[in-house]
């Protein structure tokens, strides 16, 4: 059993009551959905749905903007994540929404029904890579994409930063290339590189290093939708590793079940690299780039 599964849940209220209590919270609502612009010195509420999302938008809006993540627990899984009263009431007095989309965060749909005025972002959708893996924080390309978004928006809001806003975002972007520029480095490094992971998290990550993940599919699948792996995926999960035809494992630290600690075990002892990788930021965590970067740098190191 998946411990997606098994996380402790956070407090939750029921749908009802969090719209019930959104609801006598009163305020006005706007037809366009626009939102009101701030003043310049006021600064922008923002809503993200996962603390990756807030540590984007925090590195755009700088000083400017109050940021509240919905998640930001390594511990909490967007997938099965209840909303509560108080997310209800963030959301209502926000300006900007930014979800992952996807379907990786659907409890984000419920908070956007009480924020008619805010403006509305959905990371999945501009980052269009064409691909079904919703992890899309882990496309640089991407999410240089959805920085720039974010500084658009941010500047509509408050015209008087709009500059402010772009240049932060030039700044973020910079740092966002020289990782992806390093991947493509290591990708030159170690061609025909092959992997294996726990599951298909950091699919873009190794998409951008050119290197193969050799899973069987119904292993990594099985893994992500909580269901028994098969018995011949296992094995042939295991062969991979006994025979070290992969460099290294790439384990999501945050779904952990007996299985995955058994292929992280075997691994370690075969002396192949075992690199972690999380969906939030890690605890003590608050900026995107140096999590980012640390993870490449494991990477590096698992392929030497």
């Amino acid at each position: 059993m998946s411990s997606r599964r098994t996380r402790s849940v956070l407090a939750a209220a029921s749908a009802l009551s969090v719209f019930a209590l959104a609801a006598c919270s009163g305020g006005g609502t706007s037809s366009d959905g626009g939102g009101a612009q701030a003043s310049s010195d006021a600064k922008i509420k923002v809503v993200a749905s996962t603390d990756v999302w807030g540590s984007v938008v925090s590195a755009v809006g700088g000083d400017k903007v109050e940021v509240k993540s919905i998640i930001h627990d390594p511990s909490a899984d967007p997938h099965s994540y209840e909303t509560t009263a108080d997310d209800a009431l963030a959301a209502k007095g926000a300006q900007l929404l930014l979800s992952n989309g996807g379907g990786y965060d659907e409890f984000f749909g419920k908070l956007t029904e009480q924020a008619a005025t805010a403006k509305k972002l959905v990371a999945y959708d501009i980052a269009a890579t064409g691909d079904e893996n919703e992890h899309v924080w882990y496309d640089l390309p991407g999410v240089d994409k959805i920085a720039d978004q974010i500084a658009t928006q941010l500047g509509e809001l408050q015209p008087a930063s709009k500059q402010q806003f772009a240049d932060n975002a030039t700044a973020f972007k910079t740092k966002v290339d020289a990782l992806e520029k390093r991947l493509e480095e290591l990708g030159a490094t170690h061609p025909g590189t092959k992997v294996v992971v726990t599951e298909p998290v950091a699919h873009y990550l190794l998409e951008s290093a050119k290197i193969t993940d050799a899973t069987p599919k119904a292993f990594s699948d099985a893994v992500e939708n909580d269901t028994d792996v098969p018995a011949d995926a296992v094995s042939a999960y295991k062969q991979l590793i006994a025979t070290k035809q992969v460099k290294a494992l790439i384990n999501n630290e945050q779904t952990v079940t007996p299985l995955t600690q058994d292929v992280v075990k075997q691994a370690k002892e075969a002396g192949i690299g075992v690199v972690g990788v999380t969906e939030t930021l890690p605890a003590g965590v608050t900026d995107y780039i140096g999590w980012m970067t640390a993870e490449v740098d494991e990477l590096a190191g698992a392929l030497k």
